[in-house]
């Protein structure tokens, strides 16, 4: 809570600098190109009613193509013919025997790589400075000493957000030996991101961050630039990391945590090691070579081959005496002459049967487990006796092995020269897989399902915190250009606000680790009387039309656009509890008009004779009294009743029950059609089993049970002229269904918001339910970090549990007709157990720990809001056999509806007379919007080579979207095209000339060899871009 404290003290800093730049920026505006923004050919309120989208039809191609070519293995495909039994597989429980004939070897020896790790997480049992100060000191320091004792020794490391909290404060002659041990190739850095990410609930936006936080930290303190990855943590595993590692130059990755049953299934085809391509790669220019661990844990039991029992006695932490010791009762001893042949006959065996389940005769064998190799005697007991095993091994020629200690790339270069892979044959050995590795289970039923929903609070706060960074971010780099240009701005504190962004980006990057999501947000701040300017930030790179809310203690207000011009308020009540108006506040909504990436400032005025509309209200509750008399706003209490309460817009009719508030149906005015569209609320228990329901696994006693009221809610139904709503009151939820009335946009959508209290329930987690009459098959499909659509199918012979996906920003289901997308402004987990169905957990209260280490359950329950939009589009030329594609796309409505859901606009506000120079009514940095498909993922101040101060570059990352065209595209209100992914340099930005902009790998590590200063970008639909780009 207190990084979060900071992360808002940094914002608001951030902010005051911007008021600054606008300032600055009015001085370039005296030049005739830099026409002003509002006065174009669009109204002043609404964009022209029946715009039609101009969209290029080469870019409605990439859709149709995606998905028509098959690779090796589909998973998709696996989870259709697995039988997800359970057998018993002897001493490799989820497995087989394993057999291998004595001389297999003789042509070509068995080469194993020994590869020493440590498991750090960063915060997990104890915090991330409790674990530093413990063990991971400890760890480090042992390292560079006993590594340089025997250059045959080696050990990996992956988490940077450690490494350089402990670099801070050792001596340059230790930070030598460091750099000679890398050179060496002694130590590897593998991965080196900030954290191991969580791949489930983490938005690409927060990955990718942590990645250059993590990159950009070793370039500059080691100059290295890790190749291969390594994620042995993580609760199953998206291509999404796939492809980020792809893009950022990595050659090879290993996973780790993927459902035993598909452990067991790769394990008898031999496909453990495979290139992963991205389900819509219609080349190969998305493979990466992955190898997948074989066995339940990445522990040294599971990981020397499949006899837990034998390699236990192979860990030599656990020899008689010490702390820990092998739960199969037989301890590991010490080598000597005496022992030595037996023990390396017992190990070799091992390496043996755990080569039989890969192609090639290069065997991996990780040596470590969580926070391992602290204290200077596990350095001895590990490396010394492995030595004493590898020398005598090595000395007999007829058991045809070399083993020796290895880093993970030792390992990758070994089996890529062994399986001629460089060389220009295409046919590798290796298959190739698409798809993704959800939803995990790792013995049993027992799925890890659970973490997609555990602490929401959190998970919402993670995305509200990554808007406001990349917002800071975008405005940082602009103010920085501008502050050298220009007098008035050499007051901006450049250095201390990149220190203050430096200490954010790695707040942020902390947050995106598997253990974690934690923090607290601050609440908006009540407008006081006297004239202020509301400036409003727009953080997307399209022109926006959005409704902004902003509370004011008095409804006598009048507001004024950046052109002086009266503008439309509504004005609603703010409550307190359901029925009570406080006059404490009132809160004024208004439809702003908004640049890309820019400022609107606004003044808000007091004003006696305020024409603003008031919102009238009215309040069913069970013993209405018929007038409520308040002395502004019209309301008027009811019974509760069998007539449907209705709500509607320019696009849209909604039904409401009457006595419970909750959405019946939808009619869509384009086609006059009417949709069943049922809200509910259901309760998950947990089993009567054991083993029950915990912070990582859902373990549901059965289907859900109904929400059940004994009393009708009160239901509090506004009506405006901007929005209405309903809102329901129940015991554990309040529920939120508003409608814009406007155009574009923002009208297409319902805002479905939920403000869930189950602080005092007892083993129960909540779900929200819709159920329509969209014919969906079983088939549903959900987004991977917000980058990539997953096609999901809900299988009878699985568990509920397992029938649960993470969502991080949509999950949709749709039949040839119809699409009903759910878009969410935070992770969650996600399902469609029903035709027609979707439902999503929104949160879990577990009393009990589920035995995966955590040591407790989830009672730190926070009220928590979620935040929807509920989306549903006309389908069309769509035909029944792509149902079964495994790949599908959002349409550009909805790629929209999400990039505003998940980026709102920024308001901040100051005083007319705080001594603030006078404002500029607009701050517009780009020409106009980017192409509809093109989302402006970052422009992120690069660090200077020395010193803790900004450099003048900054790094422009770009996402090109895929999209599906085949929907209705009249009067959406988008005010954007495409272009087939290009974009003309000098046409991107308004006041800056763009000096240099060249292209880079994702995380800036590697130049590409031809990479020189181009002015057109062109990117493939799906790619995702970085460039560094310096501005003038």
């Amino acid at each position: 809570e207190r990084l979060l404290a900071e992360n808002n003290e940094i914002i608001s800093n951030i902010r005051d600098s911007v008021i600054n730049l606008s300032e600055s920026v009015k001085d370039g505006q005296k030049n005739p190109e830099a026409i002003n923004f509002s006065q174009g050919s669009v109204s002043e309120l609404f964009p022209s009613a029946s715009a039609l989208l101009a969209v290029d039809s080469e870019d409605c191609l990439f859709a149709l193509k995606s998905g028509s070519h098959s690779p090796g293995v589909q998973m998709l495909d696996v989870y259709d013919i697995l039988p997800f039994d359970n057998p018993d597989g002897g001493v490799w429980k989820q497995g087989f025997d394993i057999t291998y004939n004595e001389n297999e070897w003789d042509s070509e020896p068995l080469q194993v790589f020994v590869v020493p790790h440590s498991h750090n997480d960063p915060g997990w049992l104890k915090t991330f400075d409790d674990y530093f100060r413990d063990q991971t000191q400890h760890i480090l320091n042992n390292m560079v000493i006993k590594l340089q004792e025997d250059n045959r020794r080696k050990f990996i490391w992956s988490e940077i957000s450690y490494f350089s909290k402990w670099w801070d404060g050792i001596d340059s002659q230790k930070k030598d030996a460091v750099k000679r041990l890398i050179k060496d190739g002694q130590f590897e850095i593998v991965t080196g991101g900030w954290v191991m990410p969580d791949e489930a609930s983490s938005h690409y936006f927060a990955v990718i961050d942590q990645m250059i936080e993590g990159h950009q930290w070793l370039e500059k303190n080691l100059g290295v630039k890790p190749k291969s990855g390594w994620a042995v943590d993580p609760f199953g595993h998206s291509p999404t990391m796939a492809y980020l590692l792809k893009r950022a130059g990595f050659s090879n990755m290993l996973i780790q945590r993927v459902h035993y049953s598909i452990k067991k299934h790769f394990s008898t085809q031999k496909t453990l090691e495979f290139f992963w391509r991205q389900n819509w790669d219609l080349g190969s220019s998305t493979d990466i070579l992955c190898h997948m661990m074989p066995f339940y844990s990445y522990d040294i039991p599971h990981t020397c081959g499949p006899d837990p029992k034998i390699c236990c006695q192979f860990d030599f932490k656990r020899l008689p005496g010490g702390r820990i010791s092998c739960p199969w009762r037989v301890p590991p001893e010490v080598i000597h002459a005496g022992n030595v042949q037996h023990r390396a006959w017992m190990i070799l065996d091992q390496y043996r049967k755990k080569s039989k389940l890969f192609r090639t005769k290069v065997l991996l064998a990780p040596l470590g487990d969580d926070f391992r190799y602290t204290e200077s005697s596990e350095w001895d007991q590990q490396y010394q006796n492995y030595q004493k095993l590898f020398d005598y091994m090595n000395s007999r020629p007829e058991w045809h092995v070399k083993a020796q200690f290895g880093t993970l790339s030792d390992y990758f270069e070994a089996l890529r020269k062994e399986s001629n892979l460089g060389e220009k044959s295409s046919n590798s050995l290796f298959p190739v897989l698409s798809g993704d590795f959800f939803t995990y289970a790792d013995r049993d039923h027992h799925y890890w399902s659970g973490y997609f929903t555990s602490r929401p609070f959190y998970k919402h706060l993670d995305r509200v915190l990554e808007s406001y960074m990349r917002a800071a971010e975008i405005l940082y780099s602009l103010a920085l250009v501008q502050s050298s240009k220009s007098e008035k701005m050499s007051v901006f504190p450049s250095v201390d606000n990149y220190k203050l962004l430096t200490e954010a980006r790695r707040n942020l990057g902390l947050f995106q680790h598997h253990d974690a999501l934690p923090g607290t947000a601050k609440d908006w701040v009540v407008v006081d009387y006297g004239t202020r300017y509301l400036l409003i930030f727009n953080p997307t790179e399209q022109e926006r039309f959005p409704v902004v809310s902003v509370n004011v203690n008095s409804p006598r207000v009048k507001l004024l656009s950046p052109l002086g011009k009266p503008v439309t308020v509504q004005i609603s009540a703010v409550w307190d509890g359901a029925t009570t108006v406080s006059h404490e506040a009132y809160q004024i909504s208004f439809v702003a008009h908004l640049p890309p990436l820019g400022i609107g400032v606004y003044q808000l005025l007091a004003d006696e004779s305020s024409e603003a509309v008031l919102a009238d209200y009215n309040i069913y509750v069970r013993n209405s009294r018929q007038e409520n008399t308040d002395r502004l706003f019209k309301i008027k209490e009811m019974q509760h009743s069998v007539d449907n309460i209705i709500l509607e817009n320019a696009y849209m009719k909604l039904w409401f029950s009457g006595m419970s508030g909750l959405l019946e149906k939808i009619n869509t005015k384009e086609d006059g059609k009417n949709h069943q569209m049922k809200v509910e609320f259901a309760w998950y228990g947990t089993t009567s089993n054991r083993d029950k329901s915990g912070a990582y696994l859902f373990l549901p006693d059965g289907d859900a049970k109904p929400y059940i009221f004994t009393d009708p809610p009160t239901i509090r139904v506004a009506h405006g002229k901007i929005f209405s709503e309903v809102v329901c009151f129940f015991h554990h939820v309040t529920h939120t269904v508003r409608l814009y009335k406007v155009q574009g946009l923002e009208g297409h959508s319902l805002e479905v918001s939920n403000i869930v209290d189950i602080r005092g329930e007892y083993n129960r987690e909540l779900a929200m339910r819709i159920s329509s009459d969209i014919n969906s098959q079983n088939r549903f499909y959900t987004d991977l970090n917000g980058y990539q659509i997953q096609p999901r199918v809900t299988l009878s012979k699985l568990p509920l549990q397992a029938n649960i996906y993470p969502m991080t920003t949509m999950a949709y289901i749709q039949d040839v007709g119809v699409r009903l997308t759910l878009h969410s402004a935070q992770s969650l987990g996600v399902a469609s157990l029903k035709n027609g169905q979707l439902e999503v957990i929104m949160d879990r209260r577990l009393m009990q720990d589920d035995n995966r280490g955590l040591g407790q359950g989830v009672q730190d329950n926070k009220i928590t809001a979620n935040v929807f939009r509920l989306l549903l589009e006309r389908r069309h030329g769509t035909d029944v056999n792509e149902e079964k594609a495994p790949v599908s796309f959002p349409s550009l409505l909805s790629h929209m509806t999400s990039l505003f859901l998940n980026h709102p606009v920024i308001p901040m506000t100051t005083n007319a007379d705080s001594g603030v120079p006078e404002l500029t009514n607009t701050f517009s940095p780009l020409i106009s919007s980017m192409p509809c498909d093109m989302h402006l993922v970052n422009l992120r101040t690069i660090q200077a080579k020395v010193d803790t101060k900004p450099s003048d570059e900054a790094v422009l990352i770009l996402h090109r979207k895929g999209f599906d065209c085949r929907f209705s595209n009249r009067d959406m209100g988008l005010l954007c095209s495409t272009t087939q992914g290009k974009i003309k340099v000098n046409k991107l930005f308004n006041k800056f000339r763009v000096e240099s902009l060249t292209p880079t790998s994702l995380s800036l590590m590697h130049s590409p060899p031809d990479a020189r200063n181009i002015s057109e970008i062109n990117m493939s639909s799906m790619d995702i871009n970085t460039f560094r780009i310096r501005l003038g």
